[in-house]
């Protein structure tokens, strides 16, 4: 069984790092991947994706990546299903990176960001 996935966008948040209560490092942050078609002429769409990304690499992200980066994520898709208060069933896709890949050097200062 195979469970990979590439992904190539630009961060739509700012990365939020959080530790679990044993002081590990945990990212997350949005992904905006274009599709590959447009549904009218001039018109662009995208998939936004929640990345995880743990430990020392989820703080690297945290620490040099913003909004409107581009990077490049390579890990596997996660399903989570829970029951809501109300009693429904719910469930939620998450990419967990992997490794994540800067594509874009980091502004200096007085640089505006791309």
């Amino acid at each position: 069984m195979l469970n990979r996935i590439i992904l190539i966008g630009r961060l739509a948040t700012d990365p939020e790092l959080k530790f679990t209560p044993s002081g590990v490092a945990v990212c997350s942050f949005r992904l905006a991947v274009n599709r590959p078609y447009a549904a009218q002429p001039g018109q662009q769409e995208a998939d936004f994706i929640t990345i995880k990304v743990w430990r020392e690499q989820g703080e690297r992200v945290a620490n040099y990546m913003t909004k409107g980066r581009m990077v490049a994520v390579d890990g596997r898709l996660e399903i989570r299903t829970w029951t809501a208060q109300d009693g429904t069933k719910r469930s939620s896709a998450e990419v967990v990176a992997e490794r994540v890949q800067f594509l874009e050097r980091a502004p200096q200062h007085g640089d505006h960001p791309a």
